[in-house]
Formats: C-alpha cells, structure tokens, sequence
C-alpha cells in the first residue's frame, strides 16, 4: 500500500506532516490551532520584506510592490497563510507541503482572495531536482519538526538560485522555550494541540547557522520574536532565547 502522506523530502517525519494534515480544515481559523500562525504572519511578512529589499532587490526604480519580479517558494506552506503574504507582495509563488489535505485548503483560500499561487504537493528534494530555483525559498515553523534539520536545510539551499536567500524561522532549544513554548502553549493556554512541538528538535541559532553554511549559504541576519500579552501581537527583539528568524544568502559568482 502506498503512503499516505508523500515524502516531503530528507529529514522530514512523516508523523509531523499527518499531524499537520490533520489539522488541514482549520489554517485560516484565526482563534483555532492555528492562531499563534495568525499572529505571527504580520512580523514574518514584514521582517521578509525587509531582508528581501536589503539583500535580494537590485533594481533602477522602485518596484510597485516589494516583491515584484521575484520567484519565491514557501516550504512546508501548509494551508498557505504565508504563501498568501508573499503573494500579495508581488511575488510569483509556489507553496509546496506533502500534506494534500493542506493544500486543497490552501488552494480554495487563494482563490477565494483572487490570488493566484501554484500549490504542489512534492518533495523539496524532488523540486530541486527538476532544476527549480528561487529568489527567495521560505521554511516558517517547519524546521523544528524535521528529524534530520542538515539533511531538511541541504533540500531547501537546492532551491535558492546564486543570489537568492532562504528565510527560516524557528524555536531555540532552551529552558525558556520549554516554559513558553510547550507548557506555556500547549498545556496552560491551550494554543496549540499537546504534542505539536518536540522540544529536543528545535535547533540552537548556531546550530541552524552551521547547517546552512554547510549547505553553501551565508547567514547575513537574525533576529528574536517576542510575545506581547498586552496586545497579543508579536515583534522583533535581540532575545532570541524562544523564537527567532534568520536570512542567508548564497553567494553570487
């Protein structure tokens, strides 16, 4: 019998991609599973934005929009919250995730926003492989749950064309984000469902930033992501001992 979830590339566990698969019906529930995505999407979308102006745009007139002649992919895009974002920038996207439950949502989502996004179920691997090449590759909250983060990170770094850059963001392994991430998110404010985050996977900044050099990418910038109880939003901070982003680019000849 063939797999029911199809391989999403090295290093991904399929156990993560049917737990996402399962929650498919519910990405663009704003109070669902989902919700800390919600709030996060603004801050990733704006801090995206501004590393693509800063490493990736090198153009004689201002764009339109920020992304404006730009390939970028979205991995892991589950039901296209940040797909959308990068779309509405002006990039051409294709969002890919090995969950097809996702996808079908994601689909019917951009379309009911009159967005046009090319959604592919398929490896990164597999992508790659075809000779595919991107401007700007994203992972948000994937990596985390890939059980083998160099192998996941050699995958993405096959798609980032000389010049491009991948985005990522993550969570750090440390005490902290053992508090707020996993007992503060998923037993105390019920955020998420028990289970969702695997504390031992979530990669160390130095740790992430090694993988990538090692997959010929250079990490130009980072940043932390704070919670703000007061409005419910985030924002960007030095602390980077719970979330955090990162940008690197390969270099061009």
């Amino acid at each position: 019998m063939a797999d029911p979830i199809p391989p999403a590339g090295h290093g991904v566990d399929p156990d993560e991609v049917a737990r996402f698969a399962g929650l498919a019906h519910q990405w663009w529930d704003e109070d669902g599973p989902m919700a800390p995505l919600h709030r996060l999407n603004p801050l990733r979308t704006s801090w995206a934005l501004e590393q693509a102006r800063r490493w990736l745009t090198d153009r004689a007139h201002e764009p339109t929009k920020p992304l404006d002649g730009l390939l970028a992919a979205d991995v892991g895009c589950g039901g296209g919250l940040f797909a959308e974002a990068l779309a509405k920038a002006g990039a051409t996207v294709t969002g890919i995730d090995p969950a097809e439950a996702s996808l079908a949502v994601a689909r019917s989502h951009a379309h009911a926003m009159g967005l046009t996004i090319a959604y592919r179920s398929a490896g990164v691997d597999e992508i790659a492989r075809e000779g595919a090449a991107f401007d700007l590759v994203a992972a948000m909250e994937v990596v985390e749950h890939v059980a083998d983060i160099d192998a996941f990170v050699q995958d993405l770094a096959g798609l980032v064309r000389p010049g491009g850059g991948l985005l990522l963001s993550t969570l750090n392994r440390t005490a902290r984000s053992y508090a707020l991430a996993i007992v503060g998110a998923e037993y105390v404010l019920r955020w998420l469902p028990r289970g969702t985050h695997n504390w031992r996977r979530f990669p160390k900044p130095s740790e992430l930033a090694a993988s990538l050099r090692r997959a010929g990418l250079a990490p130009v910038a980072s940043t932390g992501v704070a919670y703000m109880p007061t409005t419910g939003a985030f924002r960007p901070t030095r602390d980077m001992s719970v979330n955090y982003m990162m940008f690197a680019v390969r270099p061009a000849p």
